[in-house]
Order: structure tokens, then C-alpha cells, then sequence
């Protein structure tokens, strides 16, 4: 009888933590669905260039330096900063698009580099969902994964290739004339081939990726105020 006696309160204390991890565990999971699933709208146009540039320099330095986790994280901080997505779904969008640079990391040709054009159908998908420019994502993650192989083979193709390449990218998202961002196209073009250069001569020094930020820093500005 006694021993009975003792071992209510335990049970009654273990029955309350319980309820309190269920009720923690419900609202964890209320909070991850509403924050994937619940309708949002951002502008595409309103973005802090310089952060947005300081933010693909580090992609860059993670996507070379093969830092996946790292790379991961700065996406969702990008997603979260320039798209405003909340918490989890900047991370599941962000997943999508790392996946993709490392899928195309990895190949060896044209079909391998197309087995990343899922991934990119998704994150545009996602970024699509929320934006209040009604743009074609198909064709948009088919003009991100195009730049990124005439840079991969730009032994293939011309500067001017990737310029173009560049400029589509963002007239197709903003859906303006694609002249309206050949400085943007131009000055990150420069910024992939310094770094390309400095790389084949033997390695990228803290000065070449403090230029590097700069390009990109002009390029998003100009940006910017192509869509403003």
C-alpha cells in the first residue's frame, strides 16, 4: 500500500512531462506547416543589394571550397533576407537549390548538368509561390542551369555568351527587356572570371574576393535599379 502511495506522484509527474512534449511537439509541427504551407507575398524588387552581393560572394568561396553545410546555410539566410521567407521553408527552398549546385558540381557533361534542372524547378517553384511577379518557372530554372554551363564550359563559348546568359536569367524573372540588365550581367560575369583566373594561377587571395564582393556589390545595385 505504501509502495502505491509512493509511486503516484512519480506517475503523475511523468504523465505531465508527457503532456508537455505532446503539447510542445503539436505546436512544433502547427508552427513547421503554417510556416511551409501558409500563402505569402513578397516583392521581388525590394532587396538590399549590398547584402544580397556579400551573401553570393560567400556562396561562391562555400560552393568552391566544396562546404555543403555551409553553402546550405547562406542560401536560406539569402532566401530569408532578399525573398523573405520565414524560417523553415527558406531551409527546405535552400535545400533544393544546394543540391542542385552540387549535382551539377559533380558532372561531367550536359546530361549530367541537367539532372540539377529538378532541384532548380523547385526552388524556382518555391520562390514563384511567393512572388508578385507571375513568372515562367520552367523556362527560369532552365536560364539559371544554361549560365552555369556556358561558365563551366567557357572554353566553348564566348564572353559575350555569358553576359547574355546572365542577363536572360533576371528579364525572364522580372519579365522586362533583357538590355535593361546587361551592366548587371557584365559586372558578375567579371566577378566569375577573376575568380576563375586567380584559380587556375594557383589560388584566390582575401584581395581578389575583397574585388570580387565590389563587382558583385555594382552588379546587384545595378540591378536594383533596373526593376526599380
Amino acid at each position: 500500500m505504501s509502495q502505491a502511495i509512493t509511486d503516484f506522484p512519480f506517475a503523475a509527474k511523468t504523465k505531465t512531462r508527457w503532456l508537455i512534449v505532446t503539447a510542445l511537439l503539436v505546436g512544433l509541427a502547427g508552427w513547421i506547416g503554417y510556416d511551409l504551407l501558409a500563402p505569402r507575398q513578397t516583392s521581388l524588387r525590394e532587396f538590399d543589394a549590398k547584402e544580397v552581393a556579400h551573401l553570393e560572394t560567400g556562396m561562391w568561396r562555400s560552393y568552391y571550397d566544396k562546404e555543403r553545410v555551409k553553402l546550405f546555410g547562406q542560401l536560406a539566410e539569402l532566401l530569408r533576407k532578399q525573398y523573405r521567407l520565414p524560417l523553415w521553408r527558406s531551409n527546405a527552398v535552400a535545400y533544393q537549390a544546394a543540391k542542385a549546385a552540387f549535382v551539377f558540381k559533380g558532372g561531367h557533361g550536359r546530361s549530367d548538368y541537367e539532372k540539377a534542372l529538378p532541384n532548380l524547378v523547385k526552388y524556382y517553384g518555391a520562390i514563384r509561390e511567393v512572388s508578385d511577379i507571375a513568372f515562367d518557372v520552367n523556362e527560369v530554372a532552365k536560364l539559371e542551369l544554361e549560365w552555369w554551363i556556358i561558365h563551366r564550359e567557357r572554353n566553348k563559348y564566348s564572353r559575350a555568351d555569358l553576359d547574355r546568359s546572365l542577363a536572360e536569367l533576371p528579364a525572364a524573372m522580372y519579365q522586362l527587356p533583357v538590355e535593361k540588365f546587361a551592366e548587371h550581367a557584365r559586372l558578375r560575369a567579371e566577378a566569375m572570371l577573376i575568380r576563375d583566373q586567380k584559380a587556375e594561377q594557383g589560388g584566390v587571395t582575401e584581395a581578389d574576393w575583397q574585388r570580387i564582393d565590389e563587382l558583385l556589390q555594382a552588379s546587384w545595385q545595378s540591378l536594383h535599379q533596373s526593376v526599380n
